[in-house]
């Protein structure tokens, strides 16, 4: 779940891991973005959206959102656990500052400075130099596939990155789906390749630990994917997801309308 299709990268890395599983995504298009509600209105609305998906019995449940997880996590669990497990998303600020910095975290401005995100570094990253970087319409633009919208969202978000940072945390699901652009902005001549760090890969890997399943990238690719658009039945995923690698992977196995 999330409100949008920051999710595709969190689900495609499950589809690679699994791709025999049975996939459910459950977006909210009528309330998106998330991020500049108020954490009570964002939290009514991630129940509705998870509540959506778990309709459809499913084993476990990824929040795909980095600022519904800082928001609703807790309310979300208390919820649907123990029945439902409910795997949040956490932006990847502890193996990024085991290299050692600097760091930017790149994060919408609704997580940028909020005391969540301030705990983790305090946690994770004490003694590492960290620039939180908010990146002001950037998740929107990826949203719709607004080229030109990425492009200056990007650029706005790279010109507040110092240029000695040698790590980027992508603290935004959204911003994995364009990491190489980001890469492309934010990397200075004369220094080292920019190391960047996303949460899909990991998400995916402890929601399989928490169902007790094991990786099987090699299993028959015959799972299915449905897709639920602010609660309606819906049968393929948004077209903007389609520009995006992430959405031609997962589209191949859309379910058709129910």
């Amino acid at each position: 779940m999330d409100s949008g299709i920051g999710l595709l990268s969190a689900t495609a890395a499950v589809r690679r891991l699994r791709p025999d599983a049975d996939l459910v995504l459950s977006l909210d298009p009528d309330g998106m973005p998330w991020g500049p509600r108020t954490p009570e209105d964002l939290t009514g609305r991630a129940l509705a959206v998870a509540e959506a998906a778990a309709a459809h019995r499913p084993a476990a449940l990824i929040v795909g959102c980095n600022t519904a997880t800082v928001h609703a996590l807790d309310a979300l669990r208390a919820r649907l656990e123990p029945g439902l497990p409910v795997i949040g998303t956490v932006p990847a600020i502890k193996p990024a500052a085991a290299g050692g910095g600097p760091i930017a975290i790149w994060a919408t401005p609704a997580t940028t400075g909020s005391p969540y995100q301030r705990g983790l570094i305090r946690d994770f990253a004490d003694g590492v130099p960290v620039t939180e970087v908010p990146c002001w319409g950037l998740a929107e633009a990826v949203e719709h596939a607004d080229e030109a919208a990425i492009d200056a969202a990007v650029a706005a978000a790279a010109a507040l990155t110092p240029d000695e940072v040698t790590t980027v945390v992508l603290g935004c699901t959204h911003y994995e789906l364009v990491a190489e652009r980001i890469r492309a902005a934010v990397q200075r001549p004369g220094r080292p390749p920019l190391v960047l760090h996303g949460s899909a890969g990991a998400v995916a890997a402890q929601a399989l630990r928490r169902i007790g399943a094991q990786p099987a990238p090699e299993a028959p690719a015959d799972g299915t994917l449905t897709v639920i658009l602010s609660g309606r039945e819906s049968g393929p995923l948004p077209a903007p997801a389609l520009a995006y690698d992430e959405g031609r992977l997962l589209q191949t196995a859309a379910s058709p309308v129910q």
